[in-house]
């Protein structure tokens, strides 16, 4: 839709038929539910990713602007692994020595460096065959 208001606005499309002020808008969005000294909103936000796409411009511009990502695997759903969360993926901003506690903080980066490795690992051995 976005390519489609930026034509009846007469602004050039931009970066995959997006409209150039995707990220102007997005940040103005988010700026009107972020918590001020008055209070708080926590809000969940559902986001279309084009073709399992992250680095799609919408996306990444939404990404950008949120505290924390959780994002869904069909890989891991058609292994019937629930909830199909995937960890290397997914991010928050609350994951931080001072917040969790250093020694949460690193067994969860050990964590995700041995996921890591292992999806390495799964590509070699699928080329290897």
């Amino acid at each position: 839709a976005g390519s489609e208001v930026s034509a009846l606005l007469g602004r050039m499309p931009s970066a995959v038929g997006y409209q150039p002020t995707l990220s102007t808008e997005m940040g103005t969005l988010q700026e009107r539910i972020t918590s001020t000294k008055e209070g708080s909103i926590t809000s969940i936000q559902a986001v279309y990713v084009p073709a399992d796409d992250l680095t799609d411009p919408a996306p990444a511009t939404t990404f950008a602007h949120l505290d924390a990502t959780t994002v869904l695997s069909r890989g891991l759903a058609a292994k019937g692994i629930y909830p199909a969360v995937d960890p290397l993926d997914s991010t928050s901003t609350m994951l931080q020595p001072r917040i969790v506690g250093e020694e949460h903080y690193e067994t969860a980066q050990r964590v995700k460096q041995t996921l890591q490795r292992y999806k390495e690992l799964q590509d070699i051995i699928a080329i290897l065959g």
